[in-house]
């Protein structure tokens, strides 16, 4: 069967909250009146099967209330998980959710917050956990890209949106990409779907608005350098500039449609692949340590921002620097990530999550 691959608007909500009790109203997004113009900071984090205290029908089965999930021990975490954002400083200017339920856990999460998240979204595809994004700065132009291949429709949709600010706008793509649950080999291909529908959509933004700026970020099921780690002879959703497997590439006579280039260059601009190919900036080749997620005693690196070269090229906003928080309480004692347990309500997440910075130029 031809393997067919359409992006297309699937249900998603598209909101804009006024938090009207803590005198939280959305407004035009502007720093401070002074010389210096503030960061922006984006987090990305995969907080572990948040659901809320309703059986929906689609629970896992330790989140029904017949297993004694209840809407204490829901609210219970997303107070933990909000008392863990709350000791960052600075505080995240966007913040991205994936494994969350529905629209109302962004709203209960910005209402224990002590900044005012005046915009979030959610996105879903029916009868699956979502992802989201909570933003005390004007998101416009929200997508959600639901991306089927061969009849099989991804788990999660791509949650598009342009982020507005007074200094130049920029575009961040939201994803949680399929897992390797079922085998390796056997779910690539959804990933690579989920990356052909990232790359047609890229492409069409830059035919529009070549200076626009480009994060693809969140939960991607792919390691930075998971060519190396298969034999670095199948073609994964994520390879590295390498000629090694632009050689590759080039034996298979294949063009990059459904796999994303990346680099440790700053600008990530194409060194071993052709020049218009599209390439990103990945932080954990030259820049972080360990990764975000541990399996089997061994680090991985799922969890990412990719950064386009427009951050790099005297744009309004330029990359500035990631930072993984390996730090209590998103890990143990031991410097290991922690999963919430539901029966006794400890832990946080087997994801850590990821900062990024981004700086004003001058």
């Amino acid at each position: 069967m031809k393997k067919l691959i359409r992006s297309l608007t699937c249900y998603v909500s598209l909101f804009v909250v006024v938090w009207v009790l803590s005198g939280c109203a959305p407004q035009m997004w502007n720093r401070e009146q002074s010389e210096e113009i503030k960061p922006i900071v984006i987090m990305t984090w995969n907080v572990h099967n948040l659901f809320d205290g309703k059986d929906d029908g689609f629970e896992y089965a330790e989140f029904l209330q017949a297993a004694g999930w209840s809407h204490e021990k829901y609210m219970g975490r997303i107070n933990t998980i909000s008392a863990a954002i709350n000791r960052l400083e600075p505080l995240p200017d966007i913040i991205l959710l994936q494994e969350i339920e529905n629209y109302q856990i962004l709203e209960d999460l910005a209402l224990t917050m002590p900044r005012c998240y005046a915009w979030s979204h959610f996105a879903n595809n029916p009868g699956g956990i979502g992802l989201g994004i909570l933003s005390r700065i004007p998101l416009d132009d929200i997508r959600a890209h639901s991306i089927t291949v061969g009849g099989i429709t991804t788990p999660r949709p791509v949650l598009e949106t342009r982020v507005q600010t007074e200094q130049g706008d920029f575009i961040i793509m939201a994803c949680h990409w399929k897992s390797k649950v079922g085998g390796v080999d056997v779910t690539e291909f959804n990933r690579r779907a989920s990356a052909r529908a990232i790359l047609r959509r890229i492409h069409e933004i830059l035919e529009n608005e070549p200076k626009l700026g480009i994060i693809i970020a969140g939960d991607l099921n792919v390691c930075h350098d998971e060519f190396y780690r298969r034999g670095m002879n199948v073609i994964c959703s994520l390879l590295p500039d390498d000629p090694v497997c632009v050689e590759l590439v080039n034996s298979l006579g294949m063009e990059q449609k459904d796999f994303i280039v990346i680099s440790g260059n700053k600008p990530p601009l194409p060194v071993h692949f052709p020049e218009e190919a599209i390439v990103f900036y990945s932080p954990w080749i030259n820049e972080l340590d360990n990764g975000s997620y541990l399996y089997r005693n061994n680090w991985e690196t799922i969890d990412h921002f990719l950064v386009s070269s427009h951050f790099f090229n005297n744009s309004d906003w330029m990359y500035d620097k990631t930072l993984v928080l390996d730090f209590e309480p998103f890990v143990s004692h031991r410097g290991i990530p922690v999963p919430y347990n539901p029966r006794t309500g400890m832990g946080l997440s087997d994801h850590l999550p990821l900062l990024l910075t981004l700086r004003y130029k001058n």
